[in-house]
């Protein structure tokens, strides 16, 4: 039986957090930002936590990241 490969487009995106958690930035702060009000574009810097809803696609995603 091989191993079980990272998808690596996935590892460049999640990070694991101290407790656990899997976290992300997010999207819509790259380009197009004279629109976007500033407050907007301050949120947007922040980073997220996934969604318990998510979490089985990215465990499947990052089997080696022990989530």
């Amino acid at each position: 039986m091989p191993k079980i490969k990272t998808n690596r487009a996935a590892a460049k995106r999640f990070r694991k957090t101290g407790t656990g958690k899997v976290k992300r930035n997010k999207a819509f702060s790259s380009h197009i930002l004279t629109k976007k009000t500033t407050k907007r574009k301050r949120n947007l810097r922040t980073s997220a936590l996934i969604e318990s809803a998510n979490m089985r696609e990215i465990r499947r995603l990052l089997p080696n990241l022990g989530i």
